[in-house]
C-alpha cells in the first residue's frame, strides 16, 4: 500500500505540464468612424506578451501578462490617447489573464493537430477584474502548441471610456482582443 501511495505521489505532478510563451501578439480591433475616412477598424498590437500556464488533469492554472505600455496602432495620436486616457497606461501599465478553464483540450496532449478550445479565466485591464470567454485553436507540434483566441465585450465592462476626440465621428462600443502564442514546454 505504502509503495502504491508513493507511485501516485511521484507520478501525479510527473502529469502535470507547464507551457511559457515563447512569443506572441496582443491585438485589440474597435471599429471607428473618422472624419473625411469613414468607418475603419482601429488596431493596435504588441509583442509585449509574456506567461506560463499549467494543465493537470482537467485542472489549469497560469499568469499572462501585456504590456499596454507597447500598444501600437497606424496612429500615434490614436495611441497617445489610449494610453494617457482610456488605458491610463502610466498607472495600469499591463493587462493580466488568469486562466480558470480550458474547454475541448484534448487529454493527454497530441503531438500534432488542431482543436478548438474555449478559454475561460479573469481579466485585469486598470483596476477591473472580469470573468471573460475566449474562443478559438490550438495547433499541436511536438513540445509546442500554437493558440490563436479572442474574446469581445462592451467598454464598461472594463469600466473603459469609450474615445471622444473631434476627428473621431463615433466609436462602436465593442473592444475585441486577440491573442496569438507559441508556447513552448519547459
Amino acid at each position: 500500500m505504502r509503495w502504491l501511495a508513493w507511485s501516485l505521489a511521484l507520478l501525479i505532478p510527473a502529469l502535470a505540464q507547464t507551457f511559457e510563451v515563447a512569443s506572441g501578439e496582443a491585438r485589440y480591433r474597435v471599429k471607428e468612424e473618422l472624419l473625411q475616412v469613414g468607418i475603419t477598424d482601429a488596431v493596435g498590437t504588441t509583442k509585449a506578451v509574456q506567461g506560463r500556464v499549467t494543465l493537470q488533469g482537467g485542472r489549469v492554472s497560469g499568469e499572462f501578462v501585456v504590456d499596454l505600455r507597447e500598444l501600437r496602432s497606424d496612429q500615434a495620436r490614436r495611441d497617445n490617447y489610449l494610453r494617457q486616457n482610456t488605458l491610463q497606461t502610466d498607472r495600469f501599465p499591463t493587462a493580466t489573464f488568469r486562466p480558470k478553464e480550458v474547454k475541448g483540450l484534448p487529454n493527454p496532449l497530441p503531438q500534432s493537430g488542431k482543436a478548438s478550445i474555449q478559454v475561460v479565466g479573469d481579466l485585469t485591464l486598470r483596476d477591473v477584474t472580469q470573468e471573460v470567454a475566449w474562443e478559438g485553436e490550438a495547433e499541436f507540434r511536438g513540445q509546442e502548441v500554437r493558440v490563436f483566441l479572442k474574446t469581445e465585450f462592451p467598454f464598461e465592462k472594463f469600466r473603459l471610456t469609450q474615445p471622444r476626440v473631434p476627428i473621431l465621428l463615433s466609436v462602436e462600443n465593442r473592444i475585441r482582443l486577440e491573442v496569438e502564442l507559441l508556447l513552448r514546454r519547459r
